[in-house]
């Protein structure tokens, strides 16, 4: 056991890193097309930008959320009801239901909150039973919408990004990207080393295989063990089934990473934090290039300004 003093000696990092399996993991999405030509560009640049893409930009949603909402006719431009492939300009009046669009400055980078997200929260607006909900922790969100990348169930704690950009958490969520998510799971009772290797290997669900891309004992006390697993994909309890399947119990489940964010170790649950504008655009460069090896870790300095908040509000 480390003492205090070579504790506090340690510099403080940050919480993006880069994920372990980097360098092992294959290529996460298809190539991206050339460049279109100028003219083109230029001519794309006269008629505005993509309507679902201004929103999602704005925060409404993601591109695939926002061009239902405009099949289904809730949105308006200039007074109108909008269609699918319509193109807007700063000039223009969009309306999401009731909500108006406040257009997103171009040189504003959107916002990203780290929540360490304690058991006995749902990851929703709105519960008919009536159980708390992460979203009534968060501060405004000033002219946007928070939006959460990825859920957590409510029994399951850890690591919840929120985000204003509806680019971003697509980008992060999307099953075709295979951004690793990391967990570490307390399972009760022994684990039989063939259960290990059918769950590295592959087990069939009742929505398709699933498997672990990597399973690290962790060690435990009395009836307990634990375990360090990484998915690639966000399926509904999907780390509890493949447990489930080998007639295993997950006592316990906390997420500590999410691509290249890691849960920081100073955040207790129920807080949140900020990443300050080096971190968020690191983030951003990180998604737009997944394969090229992460930048540095920002200096001591940055992490030790984004204070833990209490997410509570004031009495």
């Amino acid at each position: 056991m480390k003492s205090p003093k070579s504790a506090a000696a340690r510099p403080r990092r940050g919480p993006l890193r880069p994920p372990a399996s980097a360098a092992a993991r294959k290529p996460a999405h298809p190539p991206r097309p050339a460049p279109a030509p100028a003219a083109q560009q230029a001519a794309g640049e006269t008629r505005g930008e993509k309507l679902h893409k201004v929103l999602a930009q704005a925060g409404f949603g993601s591109r695939r959320a926002m061009e239902e909402r405009i099949r289904a006719g809730e949105v308006s431009v200039n007074g109108k009801v909008a269609g699918i492939g319509d193109r807007v300009t700063a000039e223009d009046r969009v309306k999401v239901g009731d909500r108006a669009l406040h257009w997103p400055q171009a040189d504003r980078l959107p916002r990203v909150l780290l929540y360490h997200k304690p058991e006995g929260e749902i990851v929703s607006n709105d519960d008919p039973q009536g159980r708390p909900t992460v979203f009534a922790k968060l501060p405004p969100a000033k002219g946007a919408k928070w939006l959460a990348i990825g859920r957590l169930d409510f029994n399951t704690s850890g690591l919840l990004i929120f985000t204003t950009s509806g680019d971003l958490a697509n980008r992060m969520m999307h099953p075709r990207f295979e951004v690793d998510r990391e967990y570490a799971v307390r399972v009760l009772g022994m684990v039989h080393p063939a259960a290990l290797d059918a769950l590295r290997a592959g087990v069939r669900l009742e929505d398709g295989v699933a498997r672990f891309e990597q399973l690290e004992e962790e060690g435990g006390e009395g009836a307990n063990r634990w375990f360090r697993v990484l998915l690639r994909e966000g399926r509904n309890r999907i780390v509890r089934r493949l447990f489930e399947s080998q007639n295993l119990t997950v006592s316990r489940l906390m997420r500590v990473r999410f691509g290249i964010v890691a849960l920081p170790p100073q955040l207790k649950r129920g807080q949140f934090i900020e990443l300050p504008a080096a971190e968020v655009e690191r983030l951003l460069a990180w998604v737009a290039n997944p394969d090229e090896p992460a930048a540095a870790a920002p200096p001591a300095a940055a992490a030790a300004r984004s204070r833990p908040r209490r997410s509570s509000p004031p009495r």
